[in-house]
């Protein structure tokens, strides 16, 4: 750490002299703390960044006509307590399902296989997005998180409607 040297100097015996002190500071524990501390500044840093994902929103003023079979479209309706709701095809002739998030993956990846199975193409697999008033934001995450990992090309965020909301009993 730190070491004081006292030495004295008898050049002269017969003069009285004043001693002379020399002090020496080890800085090795300091450099050590501050490498300690520039890693785990660095560290935090760079594993806390945030991921963030690209919606792209359309503009309102146009109408964009963007044709979908029934056949290649599923809707999920986020509902409360963590359930999921969805059908497939059009909505006045279809039939409401209820599931949770741990199925929802493989209900989206067996519809993908279907629409490739009729359609020659996944591509044209489209999932529709609409979230109820008592859905948590959490689910609306956990919903896209699945369109990114299935790698879903299509998918569409909308507003949930009157009838749906009827037929799902709220």
């Amino acid at each position: 750490m730190a070491a004081i040297e006292t030495g004295t100097n008898n050049k002269h015996n017969n003069k009285q002299h004043l001693k002379k002190k020399n002090t020496t500071v080890d800085l090795t524990p300091m450099v050590d703390l501050g490498f300690l501390l520039i890693t785990f500044f660095v560290f935090t840093t760079t594993m806390a960044q945030p991921k963030v994902m690209k919606v792209e929103m359309p503009y309102d003023k146009t109408t964009i006509e963007d044709p979908v079979c029934n056949s290649c479209a599923l809707t999920v309706l986020l509902a409360k307590n963590d359930a999921i709701q969805y059908y497939e095809g059009e909505f006045s002739t279809a039939q409401l399902y209820t599931t949770n998030y741990k199925d929802i993956r493989n209900i989206i990846q067996h519809k993908k296989k279907m629409v490739e199975q009729a359609r020659g193409q996944e591509y044209q697999f489209v999932l529709i997005i609409k979230a109820t008033d008592s859905s948590l934001f959490k689910n609306f995450v956990d919903i896209t998180d699945e369109v990114t990992i299935n790698n879903i090309k299509r998918y569409y965020i909308d507003e949930i409607t009157t009838a749906e909301k009827n037929k799902m009993g709220f």
